[in-house]
This record gives structure tokens, C-alpha cells and sequence, in this order.
């Protein structure tokens, strides 16, 4: 159902945009990996949700062109952003000229409070946007709030398993917690 419960479909997917976005795939046709199986490898992300990224990285090239004010992507579809930058060739040559008709730039933040502000009110104005032109929330696994966008993931860093042991937070503390236990244990044996 569309906004208001019409069985209409939300205005953007009406579009003529929406419909070259949604017909576009990237890459070359007898590529090895799809543009969704490189994005899942490189972010270790499950095919699933590689899927529904490149989904939300097509709405989000459709607010640029349509939204009427500059937008921000979450950081998942930043990451479709930039994979989609590196087969330049197609994102110059056939992308922008024929699917969006017009260029999309890729502008890094200058950094500061004074960008980390701008950048936040402007990831919230796209958030509403979204629900405005696609007529529901932008998921919340793909797109989170804009405090948790700006605030606690920038605090992340991109660690390659191959080179670290990773230990969620919370299994962590019980894993400390069991080698305290056993150190306790070993120095009572010790000591008796």
C-alpha cells in the first residue's frame, strides 16, 4: 500500500527515475561476483543484506536527484557509494548521463563540528525525505537515526578478521570474567 493506505504505489517508485534506477545493475553482465556479492565479500555482510543495501543505494541516488536539497547517506549505502565509485567508467560514462541524467559527486566531509552539524541535520532531513517519498521509514539496519549515524559510529574502525581476533562486547565480559575465575582458581590451588 501507498502513503494514506491507497493502494497507489509511494510517489518515487511512480517515477520514470525510479524505473531506470531499478532496472540498473552494475558491472559487467559476466563479471564472477555481482556489484551485491563484492559489496557483501568486502563488507562481510550476508547476500541478503548486500541485496537490500544496493536497494537502499538506489533510493538514496533517487533523493539526490529528486529530494530538492542535499542529502546524506547512511554509512551501509556509503559503502555501496563507494564500491559503485571504483568501476568509474560505468558510474561516469553510463550511470549519471542515462540512469540519474545528471552528475552525482561523492564530497567527503571537511571534518569539525561546524561539518559534523551540518551533516547531521542533513542526514535527518534525508531520513524524512526518505519516508516522505518512499512512503515509510528508511529501515532502521540500513539507515539508523542520525544520532547514532554521526555520533556513536564514527567512533568504529574497519578491522580485517583475518588480522584480529573479534570478540563481541558482551561475550567478551564473560570471557574476561571466566579467565578471572580460573586465575582465581589456579592461585587458590597455588596457595594451598
Amino acid at each position: 500500500m501507498g502513503p494514506g493506505g491507497s493502494s497507489l504505489p509511494p510517489p518515487a517508485l511512480a517515477t520514470d527515475l525510479w524505473q531506470r534506477l531499478a532496472d540498473y545493475e552494475i558491472g559487467p553482465a559476466d563479471a564472477a561476483f555481482t556489484f551485491a556479492q563484492r559489496l557483501a565479500r568486502e563488507n562481510r555482510w550476508s547476500a541478503d543484506h548486500a541485496a537490500r543495501v544496493f536497494i537502499e543505494y538506489k533510493r538514496f541516488c533517487w533523493l539526490a536527484c529528486e529530494a530538492g536539497h542535499e542529502v546524506t547517506p547512511s554509512d551501509a549505502v556509503d559503502q555501496a557509494w563507494h564500491l559503485h565509485l571504483t568501476f568509474s567508467r560505468d558510474y561516469w560514462n553510463r550511470f549519471c548521463p542515462e540512469v540519474l541524467r545528471m552528475p552525482l559527486h561523492h564530497g567527503p566531509t571537511a571534518g569539525g563540528t561546524a561539518e559534523r552539524t551540518r551533516y547531521y541535520d542533513q542526514y535527518a532531513h534525508t531520513l524524512a525525505s526518505y519516508e516522505a517519498h518512499f512512503g515509510a521509514p528508511a529501515p532502521e539496519d540500513i539507515w539508523p537515526d542520525a544520532r547514532r549515524r554521526f555520533l556513536v559510529d564514527p567512533r568504529a574502525v574497519r578491522v580485517n578478521p583475518a588480522d584480529a581476533f573479534i570478540v563481541p562486547r558482551g561475550k567478551a565480559y564473560g570471557f574476561v570474567a571466566a579467565i578471572g575465575l580460573a586465575l582465581t582458581v589456579l592461585a587458590l590451588g597455588v596457595l594451598l
